[in-house]
């Protein structure tokens, strides 16, 4: 009988460990409030716009991964979003503060539709 050998060398392991270290579970509650934020009638102070979008991004890169797992982005309506959501993702903040807040709210948007119809696709808790 052969000896046993694990399935993942050393690096392989501290590259999971890291992962799961790392790793920030859904808050749905944090999303919301994110996404109230960027949609407000008021925008966000200059100083938080930057944060506010890191966040954003974050929040869209769950979302998507929530989709693909639970097999959402079979949907075409979510499919297409996923794809928004990556766009978005990859797009740097603007400097002019126009620009900015025109692009937080297309992340906070973004977030949002994601959000619903993930939830309509029961994919997500529907949130409190």
């Amino acid at each position: 009988m052969p000896a046993w050998t694990p399935p993942l060398d050393s690096g392989a392991l501290h590259d999971l460990l890291e992962r799961v270290r790392n790793w920030q579970p859904f808050d749905g509650g944090a999303l919301l409030d994110d996404i109230a934020a960027a949609l407000d009638d008021v925008p966000p102070a200059e100083g938080d716009t930057a944060p506010l979008a890191q966040r954003l991004r974050g929040h869209l890169a769950r979302l998507v991964t929530i989709a693909v797992a639970s097999e959402a982005d079979q949907d075409t309506t979510a499919a297409q979003l996923a794809l928004q959501a990556r766009t978005l993702q990859t797009e740097p903040l603007p400097v002019e503060r126009r620009a900015a807040t025109a692009h937080l709210r297309r992340l906070g948007w973004t977030a949002n539709e994601l959000h619903d119809r993930l939830t309509a696709l029961r994919c997500l808790k529907e949130a409190a």
